[in-house]
Parts: C-alpha cells; sequence; structure tokens
C-alpha cells in the first residue's frame, strides 16, 4: 500500500470542515490485551465509546430510537435482554441476538412471566419493550457497571458479568433476581417449543447499558452533520437524540455533510468514490477503531489510486479491502 495512503492525515485538519464531506465509521472491537484496566474491561466498544462517550449510556439511546416516548434526559434506563448462555466445559458463553431466532411472540410471553420480579426489584414499570429489548428505569440497579450483547457475545460471561461501582451487593442483587428468572423460564412453555425445533432456550437476562440521556458525549464527526445513515438502532436513537434527519440507507442524493455506519460499508464504496472522482464530495473522512483506538482518515479523489512508479501506465483504482487495511 502507497506510504500516503498509510499515513493520510497531513490533509485532515484542512478538511476537517469541508461542506462537501461525507464520513463514515465503521464498527470496532475490544483490543483487550492493550486495555490497562486492572480488574474489569471498558464499557462499550471502541465504536459505541466514540459515539455516545465513555460513559456509554447505550439503553436511553436504544430507547429513543425504537420508541415514541419522551424520555427523561436525567432519568437512569437500563437494557434487558432475553438470551441464551451456551454452556461449554468449564465456562458460559453469551450468544449474541442473531443466533437465537428469538421471536417477537416468544419475547412478550418471557416478559409476561418475568414481568411481576422485574418491577418489583427494579421498583419501577417496564417502559417500552420490543423483540429483543426491554427498557426500565434502573433504579437500585443504576451504579452497576455493565457490558452489551455485543460486547461481550461468544466470550466466558464471568469477564462481563454486571459488577458493583459505587455501592455493595448491587450486582449480587441482580444475579438473585437473573436466578429466578432462569428457574421461571426453564420450566415454561417458550423454551419447550423452541427445543421441539432444534432451537437454543433462552435460558437467561442480560442487563447492559444503563445510563442517561444527559451523559451522552457525542463527537463533533456526528453532531456537525446534516444527515445520518445507517440501521442501528443507536444510530436512530443518536440521531433523534441530537435532532439529525436519519435514514437506514444512503441516499446518493445526500451524501455531502453526512455521516454513515453501515452494515455493509463496501456496497457504498463504488458510490462514495464516484462521487469524489466526479467532484460531488470534496472528502471522505473514513473512521476505524485500530487496536481499539479511534484512527480517522481523509481521502480525497486523487488518493484513490495506487501509485506506481511505471508512470506512463494508467493508475489503478484502489478496492475497499485495500483502503480499509492500509
Amino acid at each position: 500500500m502507497p506510504p500516503k495512503i498509510r499515513g493520510m492525515t497531513a490533509n485532515m485538519n484542512s478538511l476537517q470542515n469541508a461542506p462537501r464531506r461525507f464520513t463514515l465509521m465503521l464498527a470496532g472491537e475490544d483490543a483487550l490485551d492493550t486495555q490497562n484496566i486492572g480488574d474489569q474491561p471498558l464499557k462499550g466498544l471502541p465504536h459505541e465509546r466514540f459515539l455516545l462517550g465513555d460513559l456509554t449510556p447505550i439503553a436511553p439511546i436504544l430507547l429513543l430510537g425504537q420508541s415514541s416516548l419522551t424520555v427523561n434526559p436525567n432519568q437512569e434506563i437500563a437494557c434487558l435482554q432475553p438470551v441464551h448462555l451456551h454452556a461449554t466445559r468449564d465456562h458460559l458463553i453469551l450468544m449474541s441476538q442473531n443466533q437465537i431466532d428469538l421471536t417477537i411472540k416468544e419475547s412478550s410471553e418471557l416478559l409476561k412471566v418475568a414481568l411481576p420480579f422485574i418491577e418489583e426489584d427494579f421498583q419501577s414499570p417496564v417502559l417500552f419493550h420490543d423483540q429483543h429489548y426491554w427498557f426500565i428505569p434502573a433504579g437500585p440497579f443504576a451504579s452497576l457497571a455493565s457490558y452489551s450483547v455485543d460486547q461481550a457475545h461468544g466470550r466466558n460471561i464471568d469477564w462481563w458479568m454486571p459488577r458493583d461501582t459505587k455501592e455493595q451487593g448491587v450486582a449480587k442483587r441482580w444475579r438473585k433476581l437473573q436466578n429466578e428468572i432462569q428457574m421461571l423460564w426453564h420450566i415454561g412453555p417458550v423454551n419447550e417449543e423452541r427445543e421441539q425445533r432444534d432451537l437454543p432456550s433462552i435460558n437467561s437476562l442480560w442487563i447492559s447499558g444503563i445510563g442517561k440521556l444527559s451523559d451522552v458525549q457525542a463527537p463533533q464527526a456526528i453532531t456537525s452533520s446534516r444527515q445520518v445513515y445507517g440501521e442501528h438502532p443507536l444510530l436512530a436513537g443518536l440521531a433523534k437524540y441530537l435532532k439529525i434527519p436519519h435514514n437506514n440507507t444512503v441516499k446518493t442524493g445526500g451524501l455531502a455533510g453526512a455521516f454513515a455506519w453501515l452494515d455493509q460499508p463496501e456496497t457504498i464504496w463504488p458510490v462514495l468514490s464516484k462521487a469524489l472522482i466526479d467532484k460531488q464530495l470534496d472528502a471522505l473522512a473514513l473512521i476505524d477503531f485500530s487496536n481499539g483506538k479511534v484512527r480517522e482518515r481523509i481521502f480525497t479523489a486523487k488518493d484513490l489510486y495506487k501509485k506506481s512508479w511505471a508512470f506512463w501506465k494508467k493508475a489503478e483504482p484502489l478496492t475497499w479491502k485495500e483502503i480499509v487495511s492500509s
């Protein structure tokens, strides 16, 4: 890869506020071996911390994005999710939501069974629920340090279980409620039917995202945007909170000044590169998280081609794979 692309930061400041600039963010993974965090992991995946700030108040932003409720900016909200914990020889692994095929009907039936226990312990009614998320004021569980399913899935849950912070005994109280619900669901009709269909049982309840809207610290990359694109409900909620227009899919006529986080970013690359070449865009800002840290690179039309010593040959365009791996 040409050195120009590997170190493409020199022109970043001059184009930082370019009006015809498209910003594309890629999701990041934890770099656990580089975290100097003592006896607990950092809350949130790198892109979650980038979008929301270090306090990562995921639950209230998700609630805002998926409901029409008016959310009190100073109320601590928790997100509850029915999940499957897969047992290995010596530990449990949390499966991601897209691996369990939970239906809306199953989610509602599970909530109906658990609701009296949840509302008694949280001392509040559930605010809103859908297929994958249930939201409730955090109440006595507000001080828990918790980790999202997106962050903890596929890993030994011992490291990702909620932890006490300011008040001792809160995590123990949560585990007691969790165990009660596990026993209720174990003997319930939802899991009996799922077993007949060879689907993983819904055998636990996960808590995460605890925080309040006033904790949000969004980056300038999104606060200065005219339009936000992306399917993730977190992005929808953040756009609503910031009062920025949001759409699930990219509109080619609305690239300038937009921010996007896409499930398949490679599919938009031909559109973006053509927009740069045709001068519909001045610059593309690519934000990713190399080794868990924020990295921002600026690409202009002249940066889209491989550098070659054979000056008489037509320069070849960079592929998406070459762009993201540089």
